[in-house]
């Protein structure tokens, strides 16, 4: 697929990494405005993976478009540019700091080669340090020597990013969004991985705000229904005072001591005997004769 246009999403960012054996820091400019790679993708391309290498390349892109880490790279006019989202916005990143696994992608995978990669081995890296001096060289040293059985697996595809295209192709601040919701995967490299902190904010899960669902998001806060709120625990209010006259019957129906309902028993008993002898016959009558 022949590249077309003009990419007009191109927009600054920069990052930070450690480098050489004293770790000197290194502010790395990526991207300036309205500058044009001549990179701009109807769809999302279609990414095959290179054998033996943690790397995609598109091979219907007549370009030098890859696949690494998580983000997309572009070598073009001697220069790298990498971005998170297929179409860009682009930023071109500096010599010291791209990636040794973007560097050792063989000769025979760039769609469209420099002059300069004529008479290169064809399954061999560019020879940067032919192409950049010796100064590179030597600050890069051992970027073409690894162990090829170590070689970490490939990084998923944002495969997302097939569902926006044309107009429906995000700006900026929709794609740190976007990828904060629907791509999970932490980069290995240090400079993908500092890339990709700034990109995603200090949580390291997008824009601000993205924790908010969009439902919610959407309503005025004055409009959100308040929280409710507990309800207070109520003290049960003491029974009826019993009336003087139901003494007896509160008594009777209340629970006693076992040697007190013995006592009382026995009174009753006692007051039952004393009313049966003052009603004996005998002293009738003789209350009669008086």
């Amino acid at each position: 697929m022949p590249a077309k246009g003009t990419l007009r999403f191109i927009a600054p960012w920069v990052l930070c990494c450690a480098m050489g054996a004293a770790n000197a820091q290194l502010s790395i400019g990526i991207g300036l405005p309205n500058v044009s790679i001549g990179i701009n993708l109807p769809v999302y391309p279609e990414l095959v993976p290179l054998p033996g290498y943690p790397v995609y390349y598109a091979p219907q892109v007549d370009s030098n478009y890859f696949f690494y880490d998580g983000m997309y790279w572009v070598y073009q006019d001697d220069d790298w540019y990498a971005s998170s989202w297929y179409n860009g916005p682009w930023g071109r990143v500096e010599r010291e700091v791209v990636p040794v696994y973007v560097l050792r992608i063989p000769v025979r995978y760039y769609r469209n080669p420099p002059p300069y990669f004529v008479g290169w081995r064809a399954d061999a890296p560019p020879r940067w340090g032919q192409r950049w001096g010796n100064d590179w060289e030597q600050r890069r040293s051992g970027w073409d020597r690894w162990d090829r059985r170590a070689a970490p697996p490939p990084a998923p595809l944002p495969v997302y990013q097939r569902r926006y295209s044309g107009e429906r192709y995000p700006q900026a601040e929709q794609q740190r969004t976007l990828q904060g919701r629907n791509y999970n995967y932490q980069p290995r490299d240090a400079v993908v991985r500092q890339r990709w902190q700034e990109q995603r904010g200090p949580s390291g899960r997008g824009s601000p705000g993205r924790d908010v669902p969009d439902a919610v998001r959407a309503v005025p806060p004055q409009a959100r229904a308040p929280m409710p709120m507990p309800m207070p625990t109520q003290t049960p209010m003491p029974g009826p005072v019993p009336r003087r006259g139901a003494d007896d019957d509160a008594r009777k129906r209340a629970p006693q001591e076992p040697g007190r309902a013995q006592s009382q028993r026995k009174r009753q008993d006692q007051d039952d005997q004393d009313d049966q002898r003052r009603r004996e016959p005998g002293d009738d009558r003789r209350q009669e004769r008086r």
